[in-house]
């Protein structure tokens, strides 16, 4: 049975083999792009939990969330409440989101931003820089090692930082095989898209010192926050909880000061 991921990333590779680009020219471009803001330093930079705050329309799982978000008036809401950076959608199909909503949002606040998107290609890889993002998310479960170990490798090429998203032991051996030093564990199971907190305890005893470590998805509040931080993450990504906030700077302050 197909899972959510599956569907996602056969989609998005459909799209990739259309792309006929050259790769040559889009990297020359991506190479003289303004320079980057700090995406990893941002977080490992910070006293306390850092929290990177989504701007996300809908999702596959609980359709709409906030379909008529303004992105610029969000990211500069996140940022006042204390953000460390931010993650925007992409994908349009599946999620709602757009290049337009990355752009807009970066360009209303001085956070480094992720491109949340199902990176398959290295067309996908150099897009994320071309458009301003300062943070590629490479996901293990949806990439071949060797596929991983490249787009790692190209996106650091090119200025990018990478955040290595994995869900279990091998996937974080491939991620720090490719030189990862900024590893997401995303709490949400794939199959069933259920959250299960106990995988993101138990994975952060075996990332490596050196590793900024990051919790995905499912953290609803200041008590999961703190259960994540006493665990060993430096950051948490959170987005449904703060895009259907009445006040988003709210809840982003709670998660800092857990």
């Amino acid at each position: 049975m197909a899972t959510y991921l599956d569907r996602i990333v056969a989609r998005h590779r459909e799209v990739a083999a259309l792309d006929s680009r050259p790769l040559a020219a889009l990297v020359e471009a991506a190479l003289r792009a303004a320079p980057v803001r700090g995406f990893r330093a941002a977080l490992d930079g910070v006293p306390h939990l850092a929290v990177i705050s989504e701007v996300k329309r809908r999702s596959p799982s609980k359709g709409e969330l906030n379909a008529g978000l303004d992105p610029a008036a969000l990211a500069q809401a996140y940022e006042r409440g204390g953000a460390s950076c931010l993650s925007v959608l992409t994908d349009e199909e599946f999620f709602g989101g757009s290049v337009a909503d990355l752009q807009a949002a970066r360009g209303a606040c001085s956070l480094p931003v992720l491109r949340k998107d199902f990176t398959v290609s290295e067309r996908d890889v150099v897009d994320a820089r071309l458009m301003g993002a300062d943070c590629v998310l490479l996901i293990a479960a949806a990439l071949a090692p060797s596929e991983l170990i490249g787009f790692h490798r190209l996106a650091v090429e090119i200025g990018l930082d990478v955040l290595v998203e994995i869900h279990d032991e091998p996937e974080l051996e491939v991620a720090l095989a490719a030189g990862a030093t900024l590893v997401g564990v995303n709490q949400r199971d794939l199959v069933t898209f259920q959250v299960d907190h106990e995988r993101a305890l138990r994975m952060a005893g075996v990332m490596p010192a050196g590793v900024v470590r990051v919790a995905e998805s499912g953290v609803r509040g200041a008590a999961d926050a703190a259960s994540l931080r006493a665990a060993g993450y430096h950051a948490v990504l959170a987005g449904e909880t703060l895009v259907t906030s009445a006040d988003p700077p709210a809840p982003v302050g709670a998660l800092t000061r857990a």
